[in-house]
């Protein structure tokens, strides 16, 4: 299986790093940032992003939500988990539809466990046309 690029975005840098290698130990390919801010930026720029991890609540706006939207604006198939300690409780108002929430703390392997569901879910891509 070819490695995908997921975008993961955490402002607490020790847990940026964690899951950063939790992911890239399972085969993932990151992007790893540290605001809402540069992770909408990356999405924006047509870099080849097949997931999303993104915190809600960073120190300044835009939040996990909006870098979920920005990203299903992109991709309606894009796989976004959501990673918070406090927001939980929006997600129904907030969160993108078919997106997984964890509450932190979670265990590296929870996160991972989330990232593959979405990718398996995920409708197969038309391949490219040579138009």
């Amino acid at each position: 299986m070819e490695a995908v690029t997921i975008l993961l975005a955490d402002d607490e840098a020790i847990l940026l790093l964690d899951f950063e290698s939790a992911l890239t130990d399972a085969g993932f390919l990151v992007t790893a940032v540290s605001s809402g801010a540069k992770a909408i930026e990356i999405l924006k720029s047509g870099a080849a992003i097949v997931g999303v991890v993104t915190d809600i609540r960073f120190c300044q706006p835009p939040d996990g939500w909006q870098v979920a939207r920005v990203a299903r604006e992109i991709d309606p198939n894009m796989p976004i988990v959501y990673i918070s300690g406090h927001a939980a409780l929006e997600r129904s108002s907030n969160g993108v539809p078919d997106s997984i929430m964890l509450e932190k703390p979670f265990t590296s392997a929870q996160l991972v466990t989330a990232v593959s569901q979405l990718l398996n879910a995920r409708p197969a891509r038309a391949p490219p046309s040579d138009a």
